[in-house]
């Protein structure tokens, strides 16, 4: 496994670990793992970061996840919860596609993992699929397992197969909508995570909304599509006052939150929400907090947000692996405690935005720019600034007609 040391222009100039400990800064642990089972993908979507931008370091990468792995991956997560006494920890099962590691190895590493960290530590299995195999058998398996399961769909067929298409450029959306439609009814209904759709813009809101609803899904994760200033997402021109990305989803905002949506969450407003009421949020990209996550490659590489694929080759690396270092190594390389650190780790212009402790400088991938790195404000700045100012807005005239102090 290469080693990908940081560039030194990737990260702000302040980071230096050894002053940040100096300074009485402690690293965070671990509390989320994702595991990516498979590297492979049995979709060509077009807009995905993996196989598609910067990076292109899973060609050389095993398929799936030998057992010595994930025995290796389990005893760092053992090692980890022990050393911090953690007493509850996130697995995620991703890829690739995790689904063609197929139910042996999915069963092996949740029974594994759950072995070694015993009944005193809760764990919470998750997978994430693009619901083309999603099937009887696997929602058996994970209604054995206790795996939540949520599934990428980007709206109704024309919406979904605009980019999420099979390798020959044939549809999803049909395969996709027979997964889902077993996971949301009984006797599976009870592990329906969610359903995470990816903005197009292309595609109009309220229908893409409209036809996600039909699922009655728990919870909608809406996702910017990746980009950076060197390469944008489309429509986000750098240097444009335009927020295109903020008013397709306060279309969606402005119906949910009539209560329109019936049991229906979406997770980017209630995050955005949340940071206007007590300033912290729990996903990565909004607020200051501190990211506590960790990905392990299908060869045991340990790295940062898979995300960063998007921005250059071997931006999420760190050089550790499981067979050989502890996750505690990782916290302490730049990229992971660049996203520790809150406000510090911010660009000028973020730290003086009047609504830097909800944004908190967007997604990190997001931000990069080639030979800048990562100490700008998100490509998106004018969209979310928009958008946290328009649902601020709403706040305030609900607490003002409520009769609530704002």
């Amino acid at each position: 496994m290469s080693r990908y040391p940081a560039r030194d222009s990737e990260w702000p100039a302040s980071l230096n670990i050894d002053t940040l400990i100096k300074n009485g800064w402690k690293p965070s642990p671990f509390r989320q793992f994702v595991i990516k089972l498979h590297s492979r993908c049995d979709l060509a979507c077009r807009y995905c970061y993996v196989y598609t931008m910067a990076d292109g370091r899973w060609r050389s990468r095993p398929r799936v996840m030998s057992r010595e792995t994930v025995d290796h991956v389990t005893d760092r997560i053992a090692e980890h919860v022990a050393s911090h006494g953690l007493t509850a920890v996130d697995i995620v099962l991703h890829g690739g596609e995790p689904l063609l590691a197929g139910g042996e190895l999915i069963q092996y590493v949740v029974g594994r993992i759950r072995a070694a960290l015993g009944t005193a530590v809760r764990s919470h299995f998750a997978v994430q699929t693009n619901g083309l195999r999603l099937d009887r058998d696997f929602l058996r398996l994970f209604d054995a397992l206790d795996v939540e399961v949520s599934v990428s769909v980007d709206g109704d067929r024309t919406a979904h197969d605009r980019n999420r298409r099979r390798p020959g450029g044939r549809g999803s959306h049909a395969d996709v909508v027979r997964g889902v439609r077993l996971l949301s009814r009984e006797p599976y209904r009870r592990l329906f995570g969610g359903l995470l759709c990816t903005v197009d813009l292309r595609n109009p809101p309220e229908r893409t909304y409209e036809a996600l609803l039909e699922f009655d899904p728990p919870v909608i994760d809406f996702l910017l599509p990746h980009g950076n200033w060197s390469a944008p997402p489309p429509r986000r021109d750098a240097d444009s006052a335009e927020t295109p990305y903020a008013d397709w989803l306060i279309a969606i905002f402005d119906r949910w939150s009539e209560g329109l949506g019936h049991r229906t969450r979406i997770r980017l407003f209630e995050e955005i929400l949340r940071t206007l009421v007590d300033g912290r949020s729990r996903v990565e990209g909004l607020g200051t907090g501190a990211v506590g996550f960790v990905v392990v490659e299908t060869d045991g590489a340990i790295e940062q947000s898979d995300m960063l694929a998007s921005a250059y080759e071997g931006a999420a690396a760190t050089g550790l692996c499981v067979a050989r270092d502890p996750f505690d190594s990782a916290l302490l390389t730049p990229g992971i405690a660049a996203r520790q650190i809150g406000v510090d780790a911010l660009s000028p212009t973020c730290r003086s935005c009047d609504l830097r402790d909800q944004c908190g400088g967007g997604l990190y991938p997001h931000r990069y720019r080639a030979g800048e790195g990562f100490a700008n404000p998100s490509v998106y700045c004018p969209d979310l600034y928009r958008l946290i100012s328009h649902v601020r807005a709403r706040l305030v005239t609900h607490l003002t007609s409520s009769g609530e102090p704002a």
